[in-house]
């Protein structure tokens, strides 16, 4: 039996993304790059002014949209411009839950 590297399979991103990310179209865009990626999960605004990121599907997509949040201000070429600024990001990675998390919400 071959095991799955931590890089394969299903897996459950939580990211909390810090900086200008309120009020400035980040949980659209966040949702459309997930979207765009075949990942499910939900973007909402905390009270603190962060960002609150639930990303779940394959491994390799979650890290691309991780990747997308922690790239430069001028963005990824060839993607929509992404709004506001963000100044950190703090992850956290584990398995699928289960139920019914289908789609990409902004909440």
């Amino acid at each position: 039996m071959v095991t799955p590297s931590p890089q394969e399979g299903p897996a459950r991103l939580t990211a909390w993304v810090s900086g200008r990310v309120q009020g400035v179209g980040m949980r659209w865009w966040i949702r459309s790059r997930a979207l765009e990626l075949g990942l499910a999960g939900w973007a909402r605004n905390t009270e603190d002014g962060r960002v609150e990121v639930v990303a779940q599907g394959e491994r390799a997509a979650a890290q691309e949209l991780l990747d997308l949040l922690r790239a430069p201000a001028g963005g990824v070429p060839g993607r929509l411009a992404r709004p506001g600024r963000i100044d950190s990001v703090v992850e956290r990675w584990s398995a699928p839950a289960a139920g019914d998390l289908s789609g990409f919400a902004e909440r």
